[in-house]
């Protein structure tokens, strides 16, 4: 990740300098180059982020393999509603007599039959309406969980948005307490700087340093994990996210409570199952009628001993009907309880998930308005508020009236809070995408260019 400097950094920069050549100390760098001028920041970081974030949704819709898994047992379980509302296949019987039997027309040699059984009026239709719904469950299914790995994408996305702020503040940081720690060495050869302050900004460099190395440790476990959500290698190298969008909610939380039965596939999944129950009842509760076959039969008869008998020769024709008893009825009284107990199973369910989802939604929207309000809190006070106090101690510094120690601690409150400002930005984020997965359906929002800051830059709207 390319690392700027941003103007603040370049600010403390010029007055540490200037108060440098006031006291005729010479500090040597590195023989590097100081970065350029950081590029303005502006709200195509916004369509950048969310065009890459686009881009991994299409990328997990297409070639998820739990979604395409859950794809075919919806296309599955649509193949079976032809089944089942057809009818039973005919049966064709031949029979060849060994002995003839003969009769008065003649010897009869053999025997065909055709049949073709008919459920009780109204079974078929039923069976269809079972296939029907358990076809619109899993379709409910499916919807549920691509709209979960949706959101598992934008989470680990936002996330990995914030990773990337977080390693650039932090190195940035770790560059501007360098610059201080050679200062603070060159005072303390001087003789106007205690030991005390030489070992103080070791310590806070070490811990920055170590900082920054757990976060360059997380980027590959996240990388990780957004392949995994969108099929690609473990290894894919994935760029850094340029921001992460304020997104204010345009609907109000009753909307999003009354929307939640009709949007959310979850809640339609336990309404088909219970559709499929109250019909699998209606189907149980048929079984105590009869089937029906008609047939057809043809006796093959062979001409009689004597030719001048009358009809000698003639087949004879059968018409049959069959009718299945439905004798033991104990048996379809239990397929009848066993669908009640079904259905009931499916209505507490729904019950469940809905008081379920709405708890989650209550914290999801805790959260959200949360986040936004640190949001707030970090961008128009807390921040501006900490870069003041790190302009008067420098200040104070030049003057000789603060130690080094207090310059360090204002950079570091600065630090932790411009990192917590970026954690909330994630969070908001995080929780509008949670949002979206409770609801079933994305929500509209408005899309502000405030986005992830450059290092003590400014928040620019």
């Amino acid at each position: 990740m390319e690392r700027e400097t941003s103007p603040k950094t370049r600010r403390l920069f010029a007055l540490v300098f200037a108060l440098c050549l006031s006291l005729m100390f010479t500090l040597f760098a590195d023989g590097e180059e100081s970065p350029g001028p950081a590029p303005s920041v502006t709200s195509a970081s916004d369509h950048e982020a969310l065009k890459m974030l686009s881009e991994y949704l299409n990328q997990a819709a297409l070639h998820n393999p739990d979604l395409e898994s859950a794809f075919y047992r919806w296309k599955a379980a649509l193949e079976k509603i032809p089944q089942v509302k057809a009818l039973p296949d005919p049966r064709f019987t031949f029979a060849y007599y060994i002995e003839n039997v003969e009769t008065r027309v003649g010897p009869q040699e053999a025997r065909l039959a055709l049949f073709q059984t008919f459920p009780w009026f109204g079974i078929l239709d039923l069976r269809e309406d079972v296939a029907t719904q358990d076809a619109n469950a899993a379709k409910a299914q499916y919807d549920a969980l691509k709209l979960k790995i949706f959101y598992e994408v934008k989470n680990v996305f936002y996330e990995y948005a914030y990773l990337a702020q977080a390693v650039r503040i932090t190195r940035e940081d770790i560059e501007l307490l360098r610059y201080f720690d050679s200062v603070v060495r060159a005072r303390y050869s001087a003789g106007a700087t205690p030991y005390a302050d030489v070992v103080k900004t070791q310590v806070q460099l070490g811990r920055l340093e170590d900082r920054l190395k757990t976060l360059q440790d997380l980027r590959r476990p996240l990388m990780a994990k957004l392949a995994a959500a969108t099929n690609l290698p473990p290894d894919t190298e994935f760029p850094w996210p340029p921001a992460v969008p304020v997104m204010l909610l345009c609907v109000t939380d009753e909307e999003l409570f009354k929307g939640l039965p009709e949007f959310s596939p979850q809640l339609r999944r336990f309404e088909y199952l219970e559709a499929r129950e109250k019909a699998g009842i209606e189907l149980a509760k048929k079984e105590y009628f009869p089937d029906l076959t008609f047939g057809i039969e043809d006796i093959m008869t062979g001409s009689a001993l004597v030719p001048t008998t009358p009809d000698s020769g003639k087949d004879a024709v059968i018409a049959s009907v069959t009718v299945t008893i439905p004798f033991w009825w104990e048996k379809r009284k239990a397929s009848v309880r066993e669908g009640q107990a079904k259905l009931a199973s499916a209505s507490r369910g729904a019950e469940a998930l809905k008081r379920s989802l709405r708890s989650d939604m209550e914290l999801a929207l805790y959260k959200y308005r949360d986040a936004q309000r640190k949001i707030d809190l970090y961008r128009n006070t807390l921040i501006p508020q900490a870069e003041e106090a790190l302009g008067v101690t420098l200040e104070a510094f030049q003057a000789g009236t603060r130690s080094s120690l207090d310059l360090i601690d204002a950079e570091k409150t600065l630090l932790e809070f411009e990192l917590a400002y970026l954690r909330a930005l994630a969070d908001q984020a995080q929780r509008v995408a949670e949002l979206e997965w409770l609801l079933g359906k994305e929500i509209p929002c408005e899309i502000h260019g405030a986005v992830l800051p450059k290092h003590g830059g400014g928040l620019r709207p």
